[in-house]
Formats: structure tokens, sequence, C-alpha cells
């Protein structure tokens, strides 16, 4: 159904489409620019059973929550020859539901589950122009770029997740002679229904208020959710309270509780208890606009757990402050990972959006990034926080053991087995996380298994007939390519898609640009660990040492160096050059780099050495056209280390600086 440019036909009628709204105007040029012919057959290319088993698998959420709502809107237009229409973020068709006889006609343009309605695919259609538009869209018999579509008309609408990402969308099509405008405003109102549930389960745990300007609007569509952590920082919320902040999604998370209710975490649960205590059905805010609403809260107290309530003390806000709080080192967060460095930053944004959610992780980076970090760091920011985290390092395991120590086993399961056997790893992660560590060495016979939970969410013990439900929150983290390994049968394909849900990669240390504040970070972890008379420092020289130095084992290399230096070192706690370990100067400085300097140069070799280095980095500047980045990963080095050593007359690329 492709074609070059000069062969597209269109009807006679779409060579003057002064006729078409702007947004279907800009579709049918969208088509033209895919290539498609009007007049063409499309080619549907439907998923096979198997595969689309798996699509259904990666959004189960979605359809957990949107299959009872499409079910009462379909007894809304019962009789009416439409059909409703759920598909993921890509226009891939999970869900079909509608009039029989309308079901046959559409399944002739593959209207049905496993057909994908992209407009790549498609051309002008509402469903795969409501994706690219990003707004709820009709369109009507002949507006569809397709000849073969004509007969129908489709009104789609857009399901954003809580954190106002596009999952999917519902549509509902019919024949284009029975079209009727409140057809649009059900699947709007359908789509508000999906939304919000899809809100309260991912914020189930957390403080949520639900608020509108006229009280009999509360518990309907109409009102307004926003979800905040206790301590009043903001999580999200929907669209109905983003119209009544007036604030789009993007600016409310520069706000906490506070400056859009004008009261905190302590004062809100101050006001809630004493709310129920009399009795109201709701309490009055206000907006940081001046507008009065009624506001429900609702809160899940195991947050609060070790917070002290406004009643037991004279100053609410003193409470929350003077609770205890962990060190960053026992319950590392997502914040603390976020030291300024660009890459890391977009790593732990993307997590942020798919916390709560029942999306898998995969961490993917070179040994001794920090994956476990990161997992627990998750883990310590999701609704699963009070639930076990536990971490099994598939390397480690020997491959006769994993399988028990994965699954558990009954007693006399094998030889060597504990009497009243034991609980396996997914057992005693259930309701929480489980974070599979280098999961690229899982023994292949045993990645069927690991799929098999993964899908049916239940375990069966060693040696055991039951069948026992699990929840649990997958991370998974690898330095191994498992794509190569697909290639090689040593990773199961349909695993690997099981587990990407989100993709991200650590960056090594030697390319970030916060390795000074990562360093002050462990400083503060060993302080902690043992008090000394003065806090732990570096030294000017130890530090530009450390900004060359490759750390080919990464933030692990490093913590263990200043674990040693910080042992060696003086009541004043300032780590010197003689303070490092002698394994630190054994590999060259820049090894796995293009650059190279030992700590025993003379000041004369320094000087040819950094002549060489300038001369080195002046080169490859050029051939990468005054591209630092692109330089700084040719060399293997950051490129805070390229701006220290280049030649002051060495150009580099605008964008760079």
């Amino acid at each position: 159904m492709r074609a070059d440019t000069h062969d597209i036909a269109f009807p006679q009628h779409h060579a003057d489409d002064g006729w078409l709204v702007p947004s279907i105007r800009k579709a049918h040029e969208r088509s033209e620019i895919f290539g498609l012919l009007a007049s063409a057959r499309p080619d549907y290319d439907v998923l096979t059973q198997g595969e689309l088993l798996l699509k259904l698998e990666q959004n189960r959420v979605l359809c957990a929550h949107a299959t009872p709502v499409m079910e009462t809107l379909r007894e809304q237009i019962v009789d009416t020859q439409s059909m409703i229409v759920l598909t993921d973020a890509q226009g891939l068709i999970l869900h079909s539901t509608g009039d029989d006889d309308f079901l046959v006609r559409a399944a002739k343009v593959a209207l049905k589950p496993g057909a994908n309605w992209a407009e790549d695919r498609q051309g002008t259609n509402a469903i795969g122009t409501a994706i690219a538009e990003r707004d709820a869209t009709v369109v009507h018999g002949d507006q569809h770029y397709l000849a073969v579509n004509h007969f129908l008309t489709c009104s789609s609408v857009p399901i954003l997740d809580p954190y106002g990402e596009l999952i999917g969308v519902l549509d509902v099509t019919g024949d284009h002679r029975s079209y009727h405008q409140h057809t649009m405003a059900l699947a709007k109102m359908s789509v508000q229904m999906i939304e919000n549930h899809l809100f309260n389960s991912t914020f189930n745990d957390m403080v949520q208020i639900a608020f509108h300007s006229r009280p009999e609007f509360l518990g309907t569509l109409m009102e307004g959710i926003a979800a905040f952590t206790c301590d009043g920082r903001f999580l999200s919320a929907n669209r109905s309270a983003q119209f009544q902040f007036g604030l789009p999604l993007a600016s409310l998370r520069a706000h906490t509780l506070s400056s859009l209710f004008g009261l905190s975490s302590a004062e809100l649960i101050d006001r809630s208890r004493a709310n129920r205590a009399s009795r109201m059905s709701h309490m009055t805010l206000g907006l940081s606009s001046g507008t009065v609403v009624c506001a429900r809260v609702s809160m899940n107290r195991a947050p609060f757990a070790d917070m002290r309530w406004p009643s037991q003390t004279r100053n609410a806000s003193v409470a929350v402050e003077a609770r205890p709080r962990a060190t960053e080192r026992d319950t590392p967060a997502l914040r603390a990972l976020d030291n300024g460095d660009a890459a890391m930053s977009v790593v732990i944004d993307k997590i942020r959006k798919v916390i709560g959610k029942d999306i898998p992780v995969l961490i993917t980076g070179e040994t001794g990034t920090g994956k476990e970090l990161l997992a627990q760091a998750i883990h310590n920011d999701s609704p699963r926080r009070d639930a076990p985290f536990i971490a099994v390092n598939c390397a480690s395991i020997p491959e006769s053991l994993i399988e028990s120590e994965l699954f558990g086993y009954e007693e006399g399961a094998f030889t060597g087995a504990r009497r009243k056997g034991a609980a396996g790893k997914l057992l005693q992660a259930n309701g929480g996380t489980l974070f599979l560590d280098e999961i690229g060495d899982m023994p292949y016979p045993l990645q069927v298994r690991l799929l098999r939970v993964l899908q049916e969410r239940v375990v069966n013990p060693l040696g055991s007939c039951k069948s026992i439900p699990v929840d649990v929150a997958i991370i998974c983290a690898t330095h191994r390519n498992l794509r190569e390994m697909i290639a090689l049968n040593r990773f199961r394909e349909d695993l690997y898609y099981r587990l990407n849900g989100l993709v991200v990669r650590l960056p090594p240390l030697r390319e970030r640009t916060d390795l000074a504040a990562v360093i002050a970070n462990m400083l503060q972890w060993l302080d902690a660990d043992e008090p000394r008379d003065a806090p732990l420092c570096i030294d000017a020289e130890v530090m530009a040492l450390f900004q060359r130095y490759p750390w080919p084992g990464n933030c692990r290399q490093l913590a263990s160096v200043l674990r040693t230096a910080a042992a060696m070192s003086g009541p004043d706690g300032c780590i010197g050059r003689e303070h490092l370990p002698d394994d630190f100067f054994e590999t060259p400085f820049g090894s796995g780099s293009a650059i190279h300097e030992t700590h025993a140069a003379s000041d004369s070799t320094s000087g040819k050495l950094e002549d060489v280095t300038a001369s080195l980095i002046a080169s490859t500047l050029a051939r990468h056209q005054g591209n630092v980045s692109a330089a700084a990963r040719a060399l293997g080095i950051s490129r805070n280390t390229i701006y220290r050593k280049m030649p002051l007359n060495v150009p580099t690329a605008p964008t760079e600086h």
C-alpha cells in the first residue's frame, strides 16, 4: 500500500480539501508523507495470537481498568451499529466489543484485536489521528484517508496515565449513516472514568484530595483529584484538578501541598481528623487562586506510621520536622541519586513516571554503576515501600540452587532440603519488590519458569502441587547486551519483552559530570558509619586526580578507594595523595581511554604529557567538528576533563557552550 509521492492518487474531493477541518487536513498531509495510496487496500499485519497475548500482558493494567467501563458504554450504545475499541499508545487494538452484526463488517477492515490503526498504517483515522494530535478526534465517512474506511465514523479519545503520558485510546466506531453527536461525549466520559480509576489505583497509598467548588460534584467525574506524598510533595493531578488549578501538569510539578492549598501536611492531617470526629462530609479549602472548594481527604495511614500526629503536640509543623529521619544510605531515594548529571536526571525522570504502575524496569549499565542502589531507591519511592525489597544476584547463585532460591521448596523436595521446606525469594517479596540482578546470567531453562510466574502471578514451590498467588513489582539489571544474547539463543525473547517495560541505562562514572557531588555523598556515608573528630574532605590534588581517573570499576571502585583512604587519613579528615591505596596508581590514568598519566611522572614529564594530552584533545575535537560530548565519548573521558585540558584556541560547537 506504499507508493512514491508522485504515484499518490486521491479521490477527486480530496484535491480540494477546503472542506476539511485543520486537524484532519494535517492528518491527510501526514498520510501523504507516509506514502499511502488512498485507493489501496491496507496491509493490516494482524498480530499472531501469541504476539497479541504478550501485548495484552504488557497492557494488563490498562485493560483491567478499561474493560469494565467499555461494557458500561456498550449498554449505552447498544443497537446503534457501533463497536467500542481499546488500543495501546501505538494504535494496536487490544480489545473490542459491540453489536455483533457490525463487528462482522468491522472485521473486514481489521477493526479487531491485533490490528494496528496508527496513521502510518491506516492513514487518517480517529485512533491514529487522536494519537498524533494527542486530542479527542472524530473522523467521519470520507474524511478517512483510505477509501476502504469511508463507511465508518469514529470517535476517539486519548487515555492518559496518572502522570500525563499517553497509554491508549478509547474509540467508538460505527456506520457513518447512523452517527450520533452525543457519541463523543460518551467516549470522553468513559475515558475520564478510566483515568480516575487508574489515578486512584496508582496513588492508593498516598494523600489524595478530591475537590470541587460545588459540593454536589464531589464523588462524580467532575471532581478534581490531586495526590501528594506524606510530606506534601506534589505527585500528580487528574484533568479536572488541572482545570480547577488553572495549571497544566508540567507546571503543577513545581508546586507543593502548601503552595496549592495553603496548608502543611500536618495541618491537613489535623483538619482531616477533626472533620471525621465531627462527622462532616467534607471540609473547605482555599486554592492559591482564591477559589474556595469543598474537599474530601483520603490517606492510607501506613505512610504516616512513623509520624507524630498533630494532636500530640502544640505545634503541628514542629511534629513533622521533629520525627526521626533515616539516613539516605539506609533508605536511598531517587532525589538522593540526582546530583546534577544530565544523563542521570533523564534516567530518574523516566523512572518517576512509571513508579506505582505495573511496569517492570530493566536497568542496564557497566558493573559498579549503582544498579542495585537505583533499584532500592525505586522501591523506597514506590507505594510498596513498606513491603519487602528482595534482591537476588542471578550470577552469584549456583545454577543447581537458583530454582529453589527463587521459587522455594517443600519438605523432602530434594536431598539436603530443610525440614518444613523454605519460601523462595518470590514469595518473600510478595507485596513488595523483587530485584533480579544480572538477569542475563539466569540459566536458560529457568527463564521459562520465571516467565510463567510473571504472566500467571502464581508460584509453584519445588515438590509442591499448590499454586500460591504472588504480587511483586519486578526490577531487573544486567551489564550484558540481552539482544545479542537473544540472537545467540542464550536469553528468551519472550522473557525479554516481558521485563523491558522501561529500559534505562546508568552512565559509567567516567561519563558523569557530578563526580564531586557523588564523592561528597560517599564521604557523608563514611562519616555516618564512623564518627570522627573532623568531617572527611578531599585534598585539591586528589580531587584533580579523581577527575582524570577513568574509574573502570565505577561507583563501586570509588567507594572502595574512599573507604581505604578514609581509614588511612589523619585526625583532620583530609584525604591526600599519600592516603590513596597503592593499586589506585598501578593502572595508568585513563586506562581504557586515550589519555594516560602516572603518579610518578616528574614535573618535566608532566609538562610533556600535558602537551600530548592537549594535542590529542584538539585533534579529537577537530575530528568531531568541535562537539565536546562526542569527543569525550571517543576519548573515554568526561566533558569537564576536555574543558580543563583543551588548548584555549580550539573551537567548540556553539551548542556546547
